[in-house]
Parts: C-alpha cells; sequence; structure tokens
C-alpha cells in the first residue's frame, strides 16, 4: 500500500480526535509491528494493527472506513503489553469503533438475527457483543 503523503491528505482534527476518544497519542507509534505480531487475530484482519496505526498517524481515517481491524480486534491487550513505546492499542481500536457507532450505524442489526442462532448462543457472548458493535 502507498501512501501519498502531503498537505491535503494528512488531517490533523482526525488524529486529534482519535487522540481525544483514546487517551493515547497515536504519533508515539514508531511502527515497529510488535502488535502486529503480537496479536492473536491478524489472520483475520484485512489491515494489520500495524497499517492501522500508520493511517492513523496522518489521520487517514477515511482509508480505514471500509476495514474490519477494529471489529475483529479481541481487546486482548497484547499488542499493549509488548509496544515498547506504551502506546494501548487496544484503545485506539476501541476509539476507531466508536467513531462508527457515534454516527448510529450498527455493525451488526441484534433484530436481523434470526431466534434460532439467538438461542444457541451464551448470553454473556451476546451481551458483550452487542456492547462492542452497536450503537
Amino acid at each position: 500500500m502507498t501512501l501519498t503523503i502531503t498537505a491535503q491528505t494528512i488531517s490533523t482534527k482526525s488524529i486529534e480526535q482519535l487522540n481525544e476518544l483514546s487517551g493515547e497519542n497515536v504519533k508515539l507509534c514508531m511502527q515497529c509491528a510488535t502488535c502486529t505480531g503480537m496479536c492473536p487475530m491478524t489472520a483475520e484482519m484485512d489491515l494489520s494493527p500495524r497499517k492501522v496505526m500508520h493511517l492513523a498517524q496522518f489521520g487517514m481515517l477515511d482509508r480505514l472506513s471500509d476495514s474490519n481491524t477494529w471489529w475483529k480486534c479481541a481487546s486482548c491487550h497484547a499488542c499493549t503489553v509488548r509496544c515498547p513505546r506504551g502506546i494501548d492499542i487496544a484503545k485506539v481500536m476501541e476509539a476507531l469503533r466508536q467513531r462508527v457507532l457515534r454516527t448510529n450505524k450498527n455493525y451488526i442489526e441484534p433484530s436481523a438475527l434470526p431466534a434460532e442462532r439467538i438461542a444457541e448462543l451464551p448470553q454473556i457472548a451476546m451481551v458483550a457483543a452487542f456492547r462492542k458493535l452497536t450503537s
């Protein structure tokens, strides 16, 4: 993936918003890819956590809009524990989810799930999924 970096492509407003939502400074990331190496969900993601952080550093959140990476994040904090810069990457992923959910757009629609599917799933899993994936 080639990034063209110009004054027009960098969004300082997006960077500030993401930093405020997450409580983290995405600019501290040095792109070592330790987060990607530690992530148990990387195989399920279309962009690695390192790539997400890279795009976030330039405020290119529009390029991340179709990514499934932050939805697939298990919030296990393996990336955070090993980050040499101490960035809580799981919080950044949560902030990216919150940006979408604050537009009242659900990632999954509970009413669209078949009743038999809901009956077979553990209630705790349903509650956790709905908290994470619905506004």
